[in-house]
């Protein structure tokens, strides 16, 4: 089953469980996040339900891309990655 994993730096806002979900694809994943803490929503995702510009997700290691349909299919022992990118210097 997926697992989706949220970094401790959303934990400074809010509960972020770790989710297991038989979920199919990443949309679907994250949407059983947010139904565990309706408040996770607005940390990854904007008014549009595109991912953040902040946020950076991994599935298997690999980077998503794609920040508007987050379509991605996962595979049944995904392991999935939200993040908050770090910028300054």
């Amino acid at each position: 089953m997926p697992t989706i994993v949220f970094t401790q730096q959303l934990r400074r806002f809010t509960d972020v469980p770790v989710i297991d979900t038989p979920a199919a694809m990443l949309r679907d994943a994250l949407e059983a996040a947010f139904a565990v803490n309706p408040r996770l929503r607005g940390y990854v995702l904007d008014e549009q339900g595109h991912l953040r510009t902040n946020v950076v997700i991994f599935i298997d290691g690999h980077r998503v891309r794609d920040r508007i349909r987050l379509d991605y299919a996962l595979a049944a022992d995904s392991s999935i990655h939200v993040l908050q990118a770090l910028s300054g210097g």
